[in-house]
């Protein structure tokens, strides 16, 4: 094995797992768990013994709502977890068609529904494809499945009724289906099963109920069809009807499947103490409230506007709060997450709302924050504070100049000093209670604090002293427990020390921006097609600006495994790079970065051109021979060679580590102690 491939399954085996951790309420919007299954899957391809009773097959019931291409009567029957706007999903579908030419007679297929959460247009794309199955069978099912692929990135409400008008639909019925979300218990149905026997990534597939995870090639399927096929040809022999096949030979599969690996690991570790009372203050400014100040349980909720799961538990938290009357109140704290580049504008007109209006305005902001989640530019900001008539003179100069950023970053302060570092999060009378939580959660919650707190009032505690008294001996940090069964597990590699300074070479030859003899380096680790690296550049542009030539930031590519067209993004970088230098350099990535979804060969081509000054003969050649391959691996080996264990982006501030799409402050901070230290 060459460095470079080496190097390659180093970093397979470890940003898998970093993104697992990453996007699972680790800096993410809640904590709901959410396995992203790479290209290829967690794990790979179960493969069944040699008589075919594979002690991994699990048994996986049909419904008469799920589609099916094949016959009845097929040898193998694949059942297919997946949903219309995951990309790996799409990529499967050459696999899934090769199946059915080359196994045509003994396989069918199944459909099963798995819509991933953070997918926001996947749900109504499910309910679309059910409609089509109700009105027209499999025949339309699979018509317009096959429509919803090929236009996967647009599937907006208006797309969606011409898919099913273009697939011959009745209208009406499209209509009402989507306006009602019929169909939506079937796909949650198929959703809690697919959970239940481990199908927690999309695309999952269960080949007579032997799993295969992710998009795989053709071969990793052929391998266990073919087993298959051989093992229900040993059951026809054997007197089973050809008809009852798939029921005789998932049986005695299993019906549920353990935790994976990471969650067995993360439930065996010390767990938020859901019992504990933490001191959350509320005497501050600038708390928008709904409830009476003498309400005997407050909720005080950390949350961001552009964040999907926030904008879900509101109908939950406006149910509590008609249900409660007077015994709640709901007080507003703002935690707008760095990768949400519109939550921090849109805390800030809401907050300026409260300030023009108290908390009938700011609520009325609230709601219209969240009603257009997608659409929280600043001109969008400026039409819903007009539609609420306040005063716009005032509105401009509060957003321009940050008017409220104090109060915003003080109350981020408190949520990160009380563990609540996803969003949403509530401490109710103190409790914390993360995520967008059925209303069952909540009410279980408050009904222990009600209790509570009429046992206070009734020994002479005012109703008004309620709160301050209940959280008056309050944490002021999470509060762990061990669960039960006591023994831990290994624990998870913890983030680097502050103050570890890592040892990362600077190269002679790289791309850099600033001054080189600048008291501070930067080097910047990162990936032409990962949505954060994107996302954090006007924060590094805001660098250059405020430190000008006491800052020096250096490029170093990391293209992550599964961006499958990031490597070859950077090999064009740095053939820009040798032709044009720094000054090319960086006007190459800008482009890249504002074409991020279009980094074919032909769009690599076609920036270098726009670029001007690159001798395309040249460039061309270096693509073909991979010409910088080894520079690019290079970079991703010098981490490795330090010992540090990164995401993208990252960047070593004079040799300290700091991860992610980090707001500017957080860069101010390590720059102004580099700096300091000279």
């Amino acid at each position: 094995m060459s460095k470079g491939s080496a190097v390659i399954a180093i970093m397979i085996a470890f940003v898998g797992g970093f993104l697992i951790g990453n996007l699972t309420g680790t800096g993410g919007d809640s904590d709901e768990i959410v396995t992203v299954t790479p290209e290829g899957g967690a794990r790979g391809a179960a493969l069944p013994s040699g008589d075919g009773s594979d002690s991994e097959r699990f048994r996986v019931p049909l419904a008469e709502h799920n589609p099916i291409k094949g016959p009845a009567d097929a040898l193998v029957t694949i059942v297919e977890f997946s949903e219309f706007q995951c990309p790996f999903c799409s990529r499967v579908l050459p696999t899934t068609s090769r199946i059915m030419n080359e196994y045509e007679g003994k396989v069918r297929i199944v459909w099963k529904n798995n819509v991933l959460p953070f997918h926001q247009n996947a749900m109504p794309a499910a309910i679309l494809a059910m409609e089509a199955y109700e009105q027209g069978g499999d025949e339309k099912f699979w018509a317009l499945h096959d429509v919803l692929f090929e236009n996967q990135r647009a599937l907006e409400r208006a797309d969606l009724e011409r898919y099913a008008q273009q697939v011959g639909l009745n209208m009406e019925q499209v209509r009402a289906a989507l306006d009602n979300e019929e169909h939506k218990d079937r796909i949650e149905a198929d959703m809690e099963l697919a959970n239940s026997i481990g199908a927690r990534g999309t695309p999952n597939f269960f080949i007579n109920g032997v799993q295969v995870q992710g998009a795989q090639p053709f071969e990793a399927f052929k391998t266990i069809i073919d087993a298959q096929i051989a093992h229900a040809e040993q059951q026809l022999e054997a007197g089973t009807p050809r008809d009852q096949l798939y029921a005789q030979i998932v049986r005695n599969g299993k019906t549920s499947a353990a935790p994976p690996a990471a969650q067995q690991q993360q439930n065996a570790r010390p767990q938020p103490d859901p019992n504990a009372v933490y001191k959350v203050e509320v005497t501050g400014e600038m708390l928008p409230q709904k409830g009476p100040d003498d309400a005997l349980v407050t909720i005080v909720e950390f949350s961001d506007f552009e964040c999907p799961f926030c904008s879900r538990v509101e109908p939950t938290v406006a149910q509590l709060v008609e249900d409660y009357g007077n015994d709640i109140r709901v007080i507003w704290m703002n935690n707008p997450l760095p990768f949400h580049q519109n939550a921090g504008p849109a805390a800030q007109a809401a907050l300026e709302a409260y300030q023009q209006g108290g908390d009938a305005k700011f609520w009325q902001m609230h709601a219209k924050l969240f009603e257009n989640q997608r659409a929280l530019t600043r001109e969008n900001l400026e039409s819903y504070a007009q539609e609420l008539g306040l005063n716009m003179g005032q509105f401009r100069a509060a957003l321009d100049n940050n008017e409220h950023q104090a109060a915003i970053t003080a109350q981020q302060a408190i949520a990160r000093q009380m563990g609540a570092t996803g969003t949403p999060s509530f401490f109710i009378n103190g409790r914390n209670l993360r995520g967008a939580q059925p209303v069952q959660a909540f009410k279980a919650v408050i009904d222990e604090e009600l209790a509570k707190a009429r046992r206070l009032v009734q020994s002479g505690t005012a109703r008004g002293q309620v709160y301050a008294t209940t959280i008056r001996n309050g944490a002021t940090s999470p509060q762990m427990i061990q669960p039960e069964g006591g023994a831990a597990a290994p624990e998870r590699p913890s983030a680097p020390p502050a103050d570890q300074v890592y040892e990362i070479a600077v190269p002679r030859n790289a791309p850099t921006k600033g001054a080189r003899n600048a008291r501070v380096v930067i080097q910047e680790f990162s990936d032409f097609q990962c949505p954060f690296c994107s996302r954090v550049n006007p924060t590094m542009e805001q660098v250059m600006r405020e430190y000008g030539d006491r800052v020096q930031v250096v490029w170093r590519n990391y293209p992550l495994p599964f961006h499958d067209k990031a490597h070859l993004a950077a090999q064009a970088s740095m053939e820009v790079f040798r032709q044009g230098g720094s000054e090319k350099f960086w006007a190459y990535h800008d482009l890249l970065f504002q074409n991020q979804r279009a980094l074919e060969r032909a769009n690599l081509e076609q920036y270098a051109e726009q670029v001007g000054g690159i001798n395309m003969g040249q460039f061309r050649q270096a693509l073909d021979s991979e010409r910088h391959k080894a520079a690019v691996d290079a970079d991703m080996a010098a981490v490795q060679e330090a010992g540090a264990r990164i995401g993208t982006p990252s960047f070593f501030i004079n040799g300290r580590l700091l991860q992610g799409a980090q707001p500017f402050e957080a860069f101010k901070t390590a720059i102004d102690r580099a700096l300091e230290e000279g």
